[in-house]
């Protein structure tokens, strides 16, 4: 029996994992893979405190910072998925992808969420070459260029004013009818003189040769070629939680409701962190906050048992 159960090896995860093994809590840590989205990123300029860091670099650094103060305290399950978490009375079971079993006290959940992706040919070639899903990670890097943002919600709207800062112009395309950003927002961001944006514009295709080059969409059943040095997809997340789904409650987009307080869901017990919940903001800076004011949370709540 642990004390914990935290489960997902991003930077909310590990901050908890770390800030458990200091408490002394007997935790089991389970965790498919390190380092959560940013792994994909080749240079992440806002890791506070390391001004340039590739993704592969910080899934190392969480994994060896972990590791460096688990002791005999913390358990590590990694290369593992947990697939379901129930309980019963006061225990809580997760079950794991090989079958076996753990329980615990409590269990934090931090699995985190994965970018809805582009499904327009070329987008999977040019990934990491021009196509990239993190603008915070990856945006500086299109300095001085016209670039596209595929999205019409808040996030393609605010991603698209981040960019205007240092890109020489940015296009954006929604495949819808109407932006679903908040009008304030949009009316905002498209006074900007080197902004423009389109509805019903559908990506058709991501052309380049070993760089992005253009994007092709459709609108008004007419096939647009527009050349680009970047393109950035805002189209959404898909949380990772189906492991909870019918235990705890899920807002709308199946991410976890949590009381932004404490990090607690509805149900006693369970703690969840990071982009698996139903915070506003995505990063990694506050993921890892998320993380450990979980990880306080639930060791004054253990302490008060």
């Amino acid at each position: 029996m642990y004390d914990l159960i935290i489960i997902g090896g991003g930077p909310a995860g590990v901050s908890a994992g770390v800030y458990a093994s200091r408490k002394q809590l007997k935790t089991l840590f389970i965790a498919k893979e390190w380092g959560g989205q940013s792994i994909v990123s080749p240079d992440i300029q806002n890791w506070i405190g390391t001004p340039h860091i590739s993704g592969d670099a910080l899934a190392k650094s969480l994994e060896a910072h972990l590791k460096e103060y688990a002791g005999d305290i913390v358990t590590i399950s990694a290369g593992r998925l947990a697939n379901k978490v129930t309980k019963e009375g006061d225990t809580f079971t997760v079950t794991l992808d090989n079958g076996e079993t753990a329980q615990s006290k409590a269990v934090l959940i931090a699995t985190g969420s994965k970018r809805r992706t582009l499904g327009a040919p070329g987008a999977d070639t040019f990934e990491h070459k021009g196509l990239t899903y993190c603008a915070s990670c990856d945006g500086p890097l299109f300095s001085g260029r016209d670039v596209v943002v595929v999205g019409g919600g808040n996030a393609g709207f605010e991603t698209a004013a981040q960019l205007l800062a240092y890109t020489k112009s940015v296009t954006l395309l929604h495949h819808s009818d109407a932006f679903k950003a908040d009008p304030v927002t949009v009316e905002k961001v498209l006074a900007h003189p080197n902004m423009k944006a389109f509805t019903g514009a559908k990506t058709v295709e991501v052309q380049g040769d070993k760089f992005v080059s253009a994007i092709v969409y459709e609108k008004d059943g007419e096939q647009v070629t527009l050349p680009t040095g970047g393109i950035f997809v805002e189209i959404g997340l898909v949380p990772s939680t189906d492991l909870v789904d019918g235990l705890v409650e899920l807002d709308e987009y199946k991410r976890i409701k949590i009381d932004p307080w404490t990090q607690k869901t509805n149900v006693p017990g369970i703690w969840a962190a990071g982009d698996c919940t139903n915070v506003k903001y995505h990063q990694n800076n506050i993921t890892a906050g998320d993380g450990v004011k979980a990880l306080e949370d639930i060791y004054v709540t253990l302490k008060a048992k």
